[in-house]
């Protein structure tokens, strides 16, 4: 069965007939793509970071090992840089539903519609995609962002109308995310719980603790001399590196080790641990496409021990 490969109808009478094609159940079934690589980028990074480096977009892209058309860092997510110099603007018009941002450095405004926003280092924002105008202050601003562009781009897709309402921007200022991880870290964990972490969310999307309908961000923290203990999920995860010491994590067997504000990628169902074998507490800030898995229950998330 599998070697009779494509089928055409016999006879088409008409062009819809002529693009009908057939497959059998030996020859469609398990159709093999490319595999996510498991990567750490530092190199958009290290020149998003650079002092002579221009304004504009720094990009996580493995579209080519993707097979992806577009610009992506996994087939539903695209994770980038921004560097903003001091006193410029940058316009970015986002084929996306929206896009989660993390204020690395510098300080600024973001003009959203008719909204300004101003936003510090730590902040974290939630923002719609479209046009976005981002203007740095006295000094050069260096942001991390993530996105649902592949998805839209694979299928055709844009943000329904409907969904204006939760997707109004969402500001969280990084004085207050800071003063959120002081509360967790005076308590103590819940048994079965993936550690001591920040999930955020908002106002439209509080009955699915998400911030974004696709998306979804946590701050997670170890403390030092500690790890996370391997687990996998279904959803695919962008990690950025936010603070820690001779901190590393492993993705299907494999060490990475954190260098300063890499994006670690995991993909869908790899098993995976962080360890903090430094003297600080680390942080590091993770997307997933976990929204889209919740919806259709399929996020399984499973601890696998030692």
């Amino acid at each position: 069965m599998a070697a009779m490969g494509v089928q055409t109808v016999a006879q088409p009478a008409t062009d819809a007939q002529a693009r009908a094609r057939y497959f059998n159940s030996a020859n469609a079934f398990n159709v093999k793509l490319p595999a996510v690589p498991a990567r750490l980028f530092d190199t958009p990074a290290r020149a998003a970071m650079a002092s002579d480096s221009p304004t504009g977009l720094y990009d996580c892209d493995q579209s080519s090992a993707l097979g992806c058309a577009m610009p992506a860092t996994t087939p539903l997510m695209l994770a980038r840089y921004a560097r903003i110099n001091a006193g410029d603007s940058l316009s970015v018009d986002l084929r996306a539903s929206g896009a989660l941002w993390y204020v690395i450095a510098g300080s600024g405004t973001v003009t959203v519609g008719e909204e300004t926003l101003a936003w510090a280092p730590g902040d974290v924002l939630a923002l719609p995609g479209g046009a976005l105008t981002w203007r740095a202050g006295g000094e050069a601003a260096v942001l991390w962002s993530v996105s649902d562009e592949p998805l839209l781009a694979q299928f055709g897709l844009q943000a329904h109308p409907a969904l204006a309402t939760t997707l109004q921007p969402v500001h969280c200022p990084g004085a207050d995310i800071a003063a959120q991880l002081v509360k967790i870290h005076a308590t103590e964990p819940d048994p079965g719980t993936s550690g001591m972490a920040l999930v955020f969310s908002s106002d439209a999307l509080i009955a699915s603790r998400n911030i974004h309908p696709t998306l979804t961000l946590s701050l997670n923290t170890l403390p030092p001399q500690s790890l996370q203990s391997s687990h996998r999920h279904n959803a695919a995860a962008l990690t950025l590196v936010v603070a820690g010491e001779k901190c590393f994590s492993t993705v299907d067997g494999l060490a990475h080790d954190w260098t300063p504000w890499a994006t670690l990628v995991t993909p869908a169902g790899a098993p995976h641990a962080h360890h903090n074998a430094g003297p600080a507490r680390a942080d590091f800030l993770i997307v997933q496409d976990g929204g889209l898995h919740y919806h259709t229950r399929t996020m399984d998330f499973t601890f696998l021990g030692a």
